[in-house]
């Protein structure tokens, strides 16, 4: 998909008290991050969702960072079960132990093409290795979404 017909963003996904309610809940789970970043970070968690849906057989996980935005969509369950009929399909959260974790480059590059794929375009800021780094959301990665805070300050979006 050529990157002039990329969408920027998925906000479109949620109403707008919706994607509001997700980001409240960003900035309140997670010390440090303000509204402009958590707005970001959701808007990439609503992506990582979109992608997963149209996605067969590929193992896609969030960053770090885009995960405060997934597991905030995933706690406001009723939101979450219409977001996903409306993509096509549920995607279940399957948390890896930490024997298992799947920190590797290549599988975030395997979800920003996806991400492409469902014809939006990535933050790179926060799929870029510093967004698997320097935000802190815990430990729980996912690997399997296929089947079935920081006091940082983020650039600008470009």
């Amino acid at each position: 998909m050529a990157t002039s017909t990329l969408n920027s963003t998925a906000r479109h996904l949620l109403s707008p008290d919706g994607f509001t309610r997700v980001v409240r809940l960003v900035q309140r789970d997670n010390d440090g991050i303000d509204e402009p970043l958590a707005a970001r970070i959701v808007d990439e968690a609503l992506k990582f969702t979109a992608a997963a849906a149209k996605s067969t057989g590929r193992h896609l996980r969030p960053s770090k960072a885009v995960d405060m935005g997934w597991h905030a969509l995933i706690l406001h369950t009723e939101m979450y079960r219409a977001l996903c009929a409306g993509l096509g399909r549920f995607i279940d959260h399957r948390p890896e132990g930490p024997e298992t974790l799947r920190r590797d480059a290549t599988t975030l590059d395997l979800t920003t093409e996806a991400i492409r794929d469902a014809g939006y375009e990535p933050d790179a800021y926060l799929w870029g290795p510093l967004a698997d780094a320097e935000l802190h959301a815990g430990d729980c990665m996912h690997s399997e979404c296929t089947s079935g805070g920081s006091g940082c300050a983020a650039p600008p979006v470009a």
